[in-house]
C-alpha cells in the first residue's frame, strides 16, 4: 500500500508510524482510558484490511480517530487529535530558521537585496528584517487564507509587504504637516508647539517625518508650501529686532539688507537641517525615512514668494549634494523631490521659469526632481493638484463635511498586484479564455485586498499616536478605532499590475505600442479600472488602480513564470516583465513619443502612475531636457528622467564610484577596489566618455574625467 502525503509525495506505507502515534497519545491518559497493544494492532489491521492501493495520510488519521471513538476512548481520541494537531504545527513551524540564520551570516542574497533603501549588514536593520521574516511566516501559516498564499507563491498575484502584515500598520500617506505645524503635535509624550521661526519649523518637520516613518512601512510626502509661513515669521522677527536695536538711525535700504542677510542665512540652515536630518536619522525599521518633498508654487498662496525662496534653496543644495564618508559630494537617496510645472514656470516666459531651469539642472546632475504637470493633473483629478504619496500612489478626490477637497492627512491601506503575463501565457491567445481567467483572478485579488482592509479594522489610535491622535493623519481620541478613516473613500487601497506589454504581445502578437496591441491594452486597462470602481461602489472602500515602479516584482513574476512555463520569446526570456503600462526598454522610441503614448494609460491608472525616459549624458543636454520638460507640462501628468549610473556588484551600491588617493576606483560603501566588479559610467563632473590617465599618472587627471 502507498500513502500520499500532504505535499503530494507518495511514500511506502509504514505501520510502525501509526503504532507509535497511538502509543504516544496512550501515554498521556489514565490507565482506564488507554487501549492495549492488542487493540492498537487491531486498529492498524482494520486499516490494512481495506486493501487499498493508496490512502491519503489524512484519511488514515480520520480512521484512527473513529476507531478510538467507537471503543469509547474519548479522552484518548482527544489526545490523539491534539497530537495530530501538534504534528501539523511542527510541519509548518521552523520555516524561518534558514532565512533568519542566513540573514545573520549575510548570505541571504534575496532578502538582503529586497529593499535597496536598507543596509542589511547593520544590526538595527537586521532586527527589522528578522521581525519581517517572522511576520511573513505567520502571515502565510495563520493570517491569510490558503488560496491567497498559494496564489502568491504561484505568482498569480503578489501580496505586498507581508513582512509588516502581522501589525496593524499601513502603507503610505500624505502627512498633514500644515495642521501639525500650526496646531502643534506630541512626540514621545512631549508637546511640540507651533514654531516661531523657519529654522525651528524645519527641525520639527524632520522630527515628525522620522516619527511617522517608524509606524508605517511605505513612503510619506510633505508639501513644503507650509514652511513659507514660518520663513515670513523669521523675516518679521528680524525686522522687528533691527528696528528696535537701531530705531531711526538706520535707513530702510540698510534695514532691508540686514534682514535679508539674516533671513538667507536661516533659509540655508533650515533647508540644510531638512537634508541632513532626513539622511542621518534612522527609523525603527532600519532605514532613512522614505520621504518625498512636494515643490509646488500655488499662486493663490499668500506666502508664494517665501515658497519660491525655499524651493530655490532646496534645489541648490540638492545640486551640491551631500558628502559621504570620504568627503565626496554624492546624490542623497532622500528626500525624493517632485517639482510641479504650471503656467507660471513651464518655460514659456513665466515669472518662475528660473526655478524650472534650476530644477532641470538638478535633474541633470542628481536625477531629481520628478515632474508633475499641473495642467494634466487638473484634467484628471477634478481640478486639483497634489502630491502622490511616498510610494507614488495617488489618492482620489475626496471632500470633507464642508465640501472642501482634502488630500493631506490621508493614506493607503495596502497593495496587491496581479500578474498579467501569466494569464496571457495560460490563455494562449484565446481571448475568451483570457477574459474568463482574468475575472477569476480579479476576484482573488479582491479577496486578498479585503484581507488587508479587515486587518486594519478595529485598530485603535493608540497603535500610532503620531498618526491617529496627533495630526499626521487625524486627531482621534485615545482608544478610538480608526475604522471611519478606512471607509467612504477617505483612504485608498490599491490593485497593482505588472506586464501590460508582455500580456499584449502574448494575446495579439504585437507590442501595445502598435494599433492592434493598443486596442487590446486599453480594453484590459479599462477592465482593471472598472473592477476597482465597482469594488469601491459596492464596499465604500477607496479601491484604486495603481501602476508604479515595482522593479523587484517585475523580476519575481518573470522568474516564477519562466520556471513554470519555460522560455517564451519576448516574455520570459528577458528575465523581467515591464512595469505596469510602460513601454518595453528594448523598443526604439523617442522620449516625446514615449511620454505621449503612456499618458493615455496614466489617466486610467489614477491610483498611481509615473513614466520615465532614459537620457544619456544628461549633464550636457540641458537644452534637450528643457524641451522635454515643456513637453511634460502639455502632455503627461507625472514623469521623471533616468540615466546610467555607477554600480558596485559587490554590495549593490548605486551611486558615484570615487577615485581614492591611490588613483584606484573605490566603492564608497563597501570599499571594493576591483574595477572588474564595478560598472562605472558616470563621473563626479558628469563626463560619460572613455577614461584615461595622463602621462605621469599623477592626480592631475584630465578635468573632463573627474575632479579630485
Amino acid at each position: 500500500m502507498k500513502v500520499t502525503k500532504r505535499d503530494g509525495r507518495v511514500v511506502e506505507y509504514d505501520r510502525n508510524k501509526i503504532v507509535i502515534a497511538i502509543q504516544k497519545a496512550n501515554a498521556e491518559v489514565d490507565c482506564c482510558e488507554q487501549v492495549s497493544d492488542e487493540k492498537i494492532n487491531s486498529i492498524v489491521a482494520g486499516i490494512e484490511n481495506r486493501h487499498r492501493d493508496n490512502l491519503m495520510v489524512e484519511d488514515i488519521q480520520d480512521m484512527i480517530e473513529q476507531k478510538l471513538m467507537d471503543e469509547g476512548k474519548f479522552e484518548l481520541a482527544k489526545k490523539y487529535i491534539i497530537y495530530r494537531y501538534k504534528r501539523e504545527m511542527v510541519r509548518h513551524a521552523n520555516t524561518t530558521d534558514d532565512s533568519i540564520m542566513s540573514l545573520i551570516k549575510n548570505s541571504n542574497k534575496d532578502l538582503m537585496e529586497e529593499n535597496s533603501n536598507k543596509n542589511a549588514y547593520i544590526a538595527s536593520t537586521q532586527r527589522d528584517l528578522i521581525a519581517g521574516e517572522v511576520s511573513k511566516d505567520l502571515t502565510k501559516r495563520v493570517l491569510l487564507p490558503d488560496k491567497i498564499v498559494k496564489a502568491h507563491e504561484d505568482g498569480v498575484l503578489h501580496f505586498h509587504d507581508m513582512d509588516y502584515f502581522l501589525q496593524s500598520i499601513f502603507n503610505c500617506c500624505l502627512i498633514n504637516i500644515g495642521d501639525m505645524l500650526e496646531n502643534g503635535t506630541v512626540m514621545n509624550g512631549k508637546l511640540i508647539e507651533s514654531p516661531k521661526s523657519f529654522q525651528v519649523a524645519c527641525t520639527v518637520m524632520t522630527q515628525i517625518i522620522s516619527a511617522v516613518a517608524s509606524s508605517q512601512y511605505g513612503g510619506q510626502s510633505v508639501d513644503i508650501k507650509h514652511l513659507g509661513k514660518y520663513l515670513r515669521k523669521s523675516r518679521n522677527k528680524y525686522t522687528a529686532h533691527y528696528k528696535e536695536k537701531y530705531g531711526d538711525t538706520i535707513s530702510d535700504r540698510a534695514l532691508k539688507e540686514l534682514v535679508n542677510d539674516r533671513l538667507l542665512d536661516e533659509l540655508k540652515s533650515g533647508v540644510q537641517t531638512i537634508q541632513y536630518q532626513i539622511n542621518t536619522l534612522m527609523t525603527t525599521n532600519g532605514q532613512s525615512p522614505f520621504v518625498t518633498l512636494f515643490l509646488n508654487l500655488d499662486m493663490a498662496d499668500p506666502y508664494v514668494e517665501e515658497n519660491a525662496m525655499i524651493i530655490e534653496e532646496i534645489l541648490n543644495q540638492r545640486i551640491e549634494g551631500i558628502k559621504n564618508e570620504k568627503g565626496v559630494y554624492v546624490t542623497p537617496a532622500f528626500p525624493k523631490l517632485i517639482y510641479v510645472l504650471d503656467e507660471h514656470n513651464c518655460l514659456k516666459g513665466g515669472k518662475y521659469d528660473y526655478l524650472t531651469r534650476l530644477a532641470v539642472k538638478c535633474s541633470a546632475k542628481r536625477m531629481y526632481p520628478d515632474y508633475i504637470s499641473a495642467k494634466k493633473m487638473r484634467e484628471n483629478y477634478e481640478g486639483n493638484v497634489f502630491s502622490c504619496m511616498g510610494c507614488r500612489s495617488f489618492l482620489a478626490p475626496w471632500k470633507d463635511e464642508n465640501g472642501q477637497y482634502k488630500f493631506e492627512g490621508r493614506f493607503n491601506q495596502g497593495v496587491v498586484s496581479i500578474n498579467l503575463p501569466q494569464i496571457g501565457i495560460i490563455a494562449g491567445g484565446d481571448e475568451e479564455v483570457f477574459w474568463e481567467l482574468l475575472e477569476e483572478r480579479l476576484s482573488l485579488c479582491f479577496e486578498a485586498l479585503m484581507c488587508r482592509h479587515h486587518a486594519l479594522e478595529g485598530t485603535l489610535s493608540n497603535v500610532s499616536p503620531i498618526h491617529w491622535q496627533y495630526g499626521a493623519i487625524a486627531r482621534l481620541g485615545k482608544n478610538e478605532p480608526i475604522d471611519k478613516l478606512l471607509h467612504n473613500g477617505y483612504s485608498s487601497i490599491s490593485l497593482g499590475y505588472i506586464g501590460l506589454y508582455e500580456v499584449t504581445k502574448l494575446m495579439t502578437g504585437v507590442s501595445h505600442t502598435k494599433p492592434k496591441g493598443t486596442n487590446f491594452a486599453l480594453r484590459l486597462m479599462k477592465r482593471l479600472r472598472l473592477a476597482c470602481d465597482t469594488w469601491k461602489l459596492e464596499t465604500g472602500i477607496g479601491f484604486a488602480l495603481y501602476g508604479t515602479p515595482a522593479e523587484s516584482l517585475c523580476y519575481r513574476f518573470a522568474e516564477i513564470d519562466k520556471k513554470r512555463f519555460g522560455i517564451i520569446k519576448d516574455v520570459t526570456d528577458k528575465g523581467y516583465y515591464t512595469n505596469s503600462y510602460h513601454v518595453d526598454v528594448r523598443e526604439k522610441i523617442d522620449a516625446f513619443s514615449k511620454f505621449k503614448f503612456e499618458s493615455q494609460f496614466q489617466k486610467i491608472s489614477s491610483g498611481g502612475a509615473i513614466s520615465y525616459v532614459e537620457i544619456p549624458n544628461m549633464r550636457h543636454n540641458l537644452e534637450a531636457l528643457e524641451d522635454i520638460v515643456k513637453f511634460i507640462y502639455e502632455n503627461i501628468q507625472y514623469a521623471e528622467f533616468n540615466t546610467k549610473s555607477d554600480y558596485c556588484h559587490v554590495c549593490g551600491y548605486d551611486g558615484e564610484i570615487i577615485i581614492n588617493e591611490n588613483l584606484e576606483w573605490e566603492c564608497p560603501q563597501c570599499h571594493n577596489k576591483d574595477k572588474n566588479k564595478m560598472n562605472v559610467t558616470r563621473r563626479t563632473c558628469g563626463y560619460l566618455g572613455e577614461n584615461f590617465w595622463n602621462e605621469g599618472k599623477t592626480k592631475e587627471i584630465n578635468a573632463r574625467v573627474l575632479h579630485l
